[in-house]
């Protein structure tokens, strides 16, 4: 009997962050409370090892770090590694049978969503958490673009910055393995983030939410200045608003999507009625009450739905409260950063 690589959200829980990752796992939760997320499967951690090793990249991998003879520890060698290893991995093709299997759901979601080719997000799925370090495709169409971009997510592990985690905190720096979510593409009008507690106070008698206009890529990446609500836990009321800049916004293109400037009239306005504050605030609440402890939500506002059903919940993680960092580790993250 084959290998199962591929699973839907719906078949997933909190218990298989180890098989498909914590934000499969984590979409697959919600699914199953009968929260509003996008429709999709997860990829398994297997799937990544697996294809590392049918196609023989694993052992071209651990070749190359024998040549160094020792640690990687300045930041010319990590972009210097990475760059050599995704060029393996990127250069390999998609196992058949694992490619089947993929095809076969990925056709299945469009015809769930009646659509010949669904547009779909590609994300990375860590069985921990790591903000940020691997990469994202959006707006993905077609079978052949999207087996190449699940490849790209999984070369996307060796990038700089994850090749420095790996070195800091001791993980072989040959694999880390991590799962795929593929989900479909709302269709934004607005997005961004949530938090049931401050992320600075650690304040949990109230939820901060952070918007812009079009696609959450620009209030994720931190890069600009969102729109900021300020929300009272118990009653959704908003206590403080803040008007942001909100300089560039993402969007759609025919493939992939853009960063445009954002025009003088959504710059001087709120990117979100009050009444969609208040239905993310909800949603968040009821994820916090479930996993018990604070949380860190992506959301989207879908212009092809009417209020409620158009607040759709995109991933959610345990929230990271600030806390004082030692000198050597202000020192490791700083240098991270650079990367």
């Amino acid at each position: 009997m084959s290998e199962k690589y591929v699973y839907w959200f719906e078949e997933l829980g909190q218990d298989h962050h180890n098989l498909a990752g914590k934000k499969c796992a984590n979409l697959g939760e919600m699914a199953k409370l009968g929260l509003p997320v996008p429709p999709g499967f997860g990829l398994t951690v297997k799937a990544y090892e697996d294809f590392l090793a049918k196609t023989n990249a694993i052992q071209e991998i651990r070749n190359y770090f024998q040549g160094f003879h020792g640690s990687i520890d300045s930041i010319d060698q990590f972009n210097e590694s990475s760059s050599e290893i995704r060029k393996i991995v990127e250069s390999k093709a998609m196992p058949k049978g694992m490619g089947s299997m993929i095809l076969l759901f990925y056709d299945d979601l469009c015809r769930k969503c009646n659509v010949d080719e669904v547009a779909v997000a590609i994300r990375s799925s860590g069985p921990v958490s790591h903000p940020g370090q691997y990469e994202t495709y959006l707006n993905v169409k077609g079978k052949q673009d999207l087996l190449v971009k699940i490849i790209q997510v999984w070369a996307s592990s060796f990038n700089p910055r994850s090749l420095a985690f790996r070195s800091r905190k001791g993980i072989p720096l040959e694999s880390d393995p991590i799962g795929v979510a593929v989900l479909k593409m709302v269709n934004a009008r607005a997005a961004g983030v949530v938090f049931t507690a401050d992320p600075n106070t650690g304040d949990r008698s109230k939820m901060i939410l952070e918007a812009n206009w079009g696609l959450g890529e620009s209030v994720v990446s931190g890069e600009l200045m969102p729109d900021t609500y300020f929300v009272d836990k118990e009653s959704l009321q908003i206590r403080e608003r803040k008007l942001g800049t909100k300089q560039k916004y993402v969007t759609f293109k025919a493939v992939g999507v853009s960063e445009e400037e954002t025009p003088p009239d959504k710059r001087s306005s709120f990117c979100l009625k009050d009444e969609e504050v208040a239905e993310v605030g909800r949603l968040a609440v009821t994820l916090e009450k479930h996993f018990g402890v604070p949380q860190d939500a992506e959301w989207a506002i879908d212009e092809d739905f009417p209020f409620p059903k158009n607040v759709i919940l995109l991933q959610t993680r345990s929230a990271v409260i600030a806390q004082k960092k030692s000198a050597v580790d202000q020192v490791v993250d700083l240098m991270i950063k650079r990367l």
